[in-house]
């Protein structure tokens, strides 16, 4: 199916992306397209050959191209992705048991079918020609077609031509503000992980049980989260807690006896799929930079911090299902978080990062950057459905009030 628009002169085709077919035209349009729009330093990605990484493991997605008929013929000008799953976007308190096997009381996930998109990239050449708003409203009616009732977008706040694309023209709302932190890996030498806290690997299913029980209602969280867990790319999940004189022989004893404090984590290898690149960066910051990673190399003893070679193509693991409970929760991540520096640096990976929300409470226990880091980036959301099809949601979750936490799916990175 394809639908033809005017953007000025040219006749655009905004249709399905395929792979034989639009791969180089499809990476071209990428690689003119950095991140950060504001100037300066930017963030260049690359999708290592196959442009629908980002969304391929989704449990639906499509890509859609935007291509000229008409002078230069046969051109990809612009690029969108986008996916549908399902999703937890509030809770609720049953006043009974009857028939669900919950206790009264017993606060329930309310789940919804959200779309994601991400991707979206226009052409500098022929912007400020409304293509852009041609994939989106194509991709929205894609999505409706999957039953989404809301579709959301992550962009950097400084973004503001993608702001005004989303809040005036298609009116899209801000919605959460939850921070990206990375953290670079030091190649030299790995963090030392105290004996006074015992990290378990959890297999996929023991990890499903224990992510369901904290995080069932949590917003964003995934209701295949077994997909996720299960996934190639998924390297494991753990869980730490005080070294103590008895462990932990199952999930059910950790549930059903926890210690007074832990944290937990997963680690999934973004590597795999993407390739990133700092450019602009001054030629000082350079060789400061370098001046670092020489002296760690030859003087490793003073475990020095040193700043990895960023400006040419590098990968990283991304840390998802960060939680815990606790008085020493933060101390008991911030293992966990040195664990999967030391499996990044094994990897060959130079940074390790997360997402979190604006008001996570355990984000003293994540180490990061400040200069590598976003502190605040922006969430956009839309609902798409006129009505709640198995009316369980009561109000509309565009205004509902954000809660301390999130999940973010690593699949959408």
């Amino acid at each position: 199916m394809r639908e033809v628009e005017s953007a000025e002169k040219y006749e655009v085709v905004v249709r399905e992306y395929e792979a034989e077919k639009d791969r180089s035209g499809a990476e071209a349009v990428d690689r003119m397209c950095d991140v950060s729009p504001s100037g300066g330093v930017s963030l260049f990605m690359d999708h290592l050959g196959d442009p629908v990484c980002r969304v391929r493991n989704s449990p639906a997605f499509l890509m859609l191209v935007a291509e000229t008929c008409g002078p230069g013929n046969g051109e990809i000008v612009g690029v969108i992705r986008g996916c549908v799953k399902t999703i937890t976007c509030g809770k609720t308190t049953p006043r009974s048991s009857a028939g669900g096997g919950m206790a009264a009381g017993e606060a329930v996930p309310i789940f919804t079918k959200a779309a994601y998109i991400l991707g979206l990239r226009v052409s500098p050449s022929h912007r400020r020609m409304g293509i852009g708003l041609k994939l989106v409203k194509r991709l929205e009616d894609w999505f409706r077609s999957n039953d989404a009732e809301y579709s959301y977008m992550a962009t950097d706040k400084s973004n503001l031509a993608s702001l005004r694309l989303f809040t005036h023209h298609l009116n899209y709302t801000k919605f959460r503000t939850p921070r990206i932190l990375v953290h670079p890996v030091f190649a030299g030498h790995r963090l030392p992980l105290p004996s006074s806290t015992t990290l378990l690997h959890l297999p996929p299913s023991s990890a499903e049980s224990l992510y369901r029980r904290i995080f069932s209602t949590t917003e964003f969280f995934p209701r295949d989260i077994d997909s996720i867990l299960n996934n190639p790319l998924s390297l494991g999940t753990f869980l730490a807690y005080p070294t103590q004189s008895f462990s932990y022989t199952t999930i059910h004893h950790f549930l059903t006896r926890p210690p007074k404090s832990w944290a937990v984590l997963s680690v999934w290898d973004s590597s795999s799929l993407l390739q990133f690149e700092l450019r602009g960066v001054p030629r000082l910051k350079k060789g400061m930079a370098w001046t670092t990673r020489a002296v760690d190399k030859a003087v490793p003893w003073l475990r020095i911090p040193s700043v990895p070679d960023l400006f040419s193509p590098f990968g990283g693991y991304f840390l998802y299902g960060i939680g815990g409970e606790g008085p020493e929760a933060d101390k008991m991540l911030r293992v966990l978080c040195r664990n999967a520096h030391n499996m990044a640096r094994e990897g060959g990976c130079r940074v390790v990062a997360t997402e979190v929300a604006a008001g996570e409470p355990l984000v003293k226990g994540i180490p990061y950057w400040r200069s590598l880091s976003f502190e605040e980036d922006l969430w956009c959301v839309k609902r798409l459905a006129d009505e709640y099809r198995d009316g369980a949601v009561v109000g509309d979750w565009t205004r509902s009030v954000p809660g301390t936490s999130i999940f973010v799916d690593p699949r959408e990175v």
